[in-house]
C-alpha cells in the first residue's frame, strides 16, 4: 500500500500553455540580461549596448567592468544624459541581487527615452563568474556594498 502523498506543490497550478510561457519569458528578457550574456558579447566585441555602472564614484573607481561608464543612479538626469545616443541600449548594473540601484536607474533612463535593460546579478555575480575587472583595487575591492548611499 502506497502511503506517499499525491499532492504536488509544483503542479498544483498547471503550467501555462507554451504560447503563454513564451510571451512571459520573452517579456522578461526584454527587461533583463545576465552577466554571462554581457561577458560573451563584450568578448566578441559587440558594441550595440553601453554598460553603465550606477554605483557611487568610489565603488566605480575601485573596481568596475572594463569599458563601463559611471553615472551614479541618483544623479541620472535629462541634462547629464542629453548627449547620449538614444538608439543604443543601456545596460545598468549595481552591486548585486540585493541592490535595486540598477532597477531604479533603468526606470529613470527609460523615463528619459532610452532603451534599457538591467544586468541581473550585478558586480557580485560578474566577479563570482570570473569577469574581468579594473580599477584602483581591482580584484581586491570589496565584493559587496560597504557604505551608505552606494546604490
Amino acid at each position: 500500500m502506497n502511503t506517499r502523498p499525491r499532492f504536488s506543490s509544483v503542479t498544483e497550478i498547471p503550467a501555462a500553455s507554451p504560447e503563454e510561457a513564451y510571451r512571459h519569458f520573452s517579456q522578461r528578457l526584454a527587461y533583463e540580461t545576465d552577466v554571462a550574456d554581457v561577458a560573451a558579447d563584450l568578448g566578441k566585441g559587440i558594441t550595440s549596448f553601453v554598460l553603465l555602472d550606477v554605483r557611487d564614484e568610489q565603488a566605480y573607481a575601485e573596481c568596475h567592468i572594463p569599458g563601463a561608464l559611471s553615472l551614479p543612479g541618483r544623479r541620472i538626469t535629462a541634462e547629464n544624459t542629453a548627449s547620449w545616443d538614444r538608439t543604443q541600449t543601456i545596460i545598468t548594473y549595481c552591486w548585486g541581487p540585493a541592490c535595486n540601484g540598477a532597477t531604479r536607474a533603468a526606470a529613470k533612463l527609460a523615463q528619459l527615452g532610452f532603451p534599457v535593460k538591467e544586468m541581473i546579478g550585478g558586480m557580485e555575480y560578474w566577479r563570482q563568474e570570473g569577469g574581468a575587472v579594473e580599477g584602483t583595487l581591482g580584484k581586491e575591492a570589496p565584493m559587496y556594498w560597504q557604505a551608505p548611499g552606494s546604490c
